[in-house]
């Protein structure tokens, strides 16, 4: 098994990743204010203002996005920002692989799967009639797909959320995350966290020593 290493310098090329893509976004808003009705910003904020009340198909987002002239466009920035997030995820997977060989298939799924996604979360909006066709739709294929380790999990879901993230227009969040679950997992895989319980802190919360008897 592979033993963790220094993570100085990739977590420094890592935050200096985020930073520079939050810097270029930052100054193209500055220099071109125009560009933000294209880019998925205030996603969050235009749901919350929703407020609405029943199951009725709900349309006006779909023809503000997907149904509008510049539809493509937003979602053509919206694949572009989730594909920003995903990149540091895949990343991480790298780091901490204890595998001697990497599913590259996995790895593809990671980084393909918010860009299906953004795209998905685009077309459905708030409308009720199309997440029922699509859930209808998917309920007609048959998935077979086995993950090696539990925790590969994590990175299926994570794709997800920053390709829902974008979907909606709120980009922000898909970074968020993204960022969290990259410096959460390379913390707890260098710390080792779980793996022994030596240590007095550990011994005196669990009330038993390494040495039990395991059961």
């Amino acid at each position: 098994m592979r033993r963790s290493a220094g993570l100085l310098i990739p977590i420094s090329i890592i935050v200096m990743y985020y930073a520079f893509w939050i810097g270029m976004t930052w100054l193209l808003l500055i220099r071109f204010p125009a560009i933000a009705e294209y880019l998925p910003i205030g996603g969050i904020s235009e749901l919350a203002e929703s407020n609405f009340d029943s199951f009725e198909p709900v349309y006006s987002r779909v023809e503000r996005t997907i149904l509008a002239p510049s539809g493509p466009l937003k979602l053509l920035f919206s694949i572009f920002g989730a594909m920003i997030a995903i990149v540091p995820v895949s990343w991480a997977y790298f780091i901490t692989s204890r595998a001697r060989k990497l599913d590259q298939s996995f790895l593809q799924t990671i980084v393909i799967l918010p860009i299906v996604v953004t795209g998905i979360a685009m077309i459905v909006a708030n409308s009720i009639a199309l997440a029922f066709s699509l859930a209808g739709v998917v309920a007609a294929v048959r998935f077979r797909f086995s993950l090696a380790l539990p925790s590969d999990a994590m990175y299926i879901f994570v794709a997800i959320g920053i390709g829902l993230g974008s979907g909606i227009g709120a980009a922000a969040i898909s970074i968020v995350i993204s960022f969290t679950f990259v410096m959460a997992t390379l913390a707890i895989w260098k710390l080792e966290y779980g793996k022994t319980l030596s240590g007095s802190f550990l011994k005196m919360l669990t009330r038993r020593n390494v040495e039990d008897d395991e059961y």
